[in-house]
C-alpha cells in the first residue's frame, strides 16, 4: 500500500514540476521566435536562391538542444505502449526540441542576412546511452548562413 501511494505522490510532484518547467520553457522560445523571425530560413539549396548581391560571408551554422521528458509523461507513454496509439506526451517534447535547436541556429547566425540549406536531424537516446532513464532526443539544426555585403537590416 505503501508503494502506492509513494508512486502517486511521486507521478503528482513529475507531472506538476514537469508542466511548470514545460510551460516556462514554451513561453521563452516564444519570446525568441517573436524577436528572430524576421531572419529568413529557406529549405533549398543556394542554387535555387540566387541574387546579384555580393557575398560577404558563407558559414555553416548549427544549434543543437537535448531535452528529456518527465516521469509522469513516461509513465503515461508506458501505459500507451501497452495498448498501442499515439505518444502524445512526447510531441511536446520533441516540439520543444525542435524549436529550441532551430532558434539556437538563429541565434548563431545572427549578422547572416538568410539561412539556406536548412536542415533537422533527430536521435532518440532512450536507453541507448543511460540504461533505464527518461527518454531524451537531441535535435540539431543546420544551415548555410549567408552574408551579403551592404546588406539591408532584416
Amino acid at each position: 500500500m505503501f508503494d502506492l501511494i509513494f508512486l502517486i505522490i511521486l507521478l503528482c510532484i513529475t507531472y506538476f514540476t514537469g508542466s511548470i518547467i514545460e510551460k516556462n520553457h514554451f513561453k521563452k522560445i516564444k519570446q525568441r521566435e517573436i524577436r528572430l523571425i524576421k531572419k529568413p530560413i529557406i529549405t533549398y539549396g543556394t542554387k535555387r536562391f540566387q541574387t546579384n548581391r555580393p557575398v560577404k560571408k558563407v558559414e555553416l551554422v548549427t544549434g543543437e538542444v537535448v531535452i528529456s521528458g518527465d516521469y509522469f509523461k513516461n509513465f503515461v507513454a508506458s501505459l500507451k505502449n501497452l495498448f498501442g496509439g499515439k505518444l502524445t506526451p512526447f510531441e511536446s517534447i520533441l516540439d520543444r526540441a525542435r524549436r529550441e535547436a532551430l532558434l539556437k541556429m538563429r541565434e548563431k547566425a545572427a549578422n547572416a542576412s538568410i539561412i539556406v540549406n536548412a536542415r533537422i536531424e533527430t536521435v532518440l537516446l532512450n536507453n541507448i546511452y543511460i540504461p533505464n532513464s527518461v527518454p531524451q532526443c537531441a535535435i540539431i539544426a543546420y544551415g548555410t548562413a549567408i552574408t551579403y555585403d551592404n546588406q539591408k537590416k532584416l
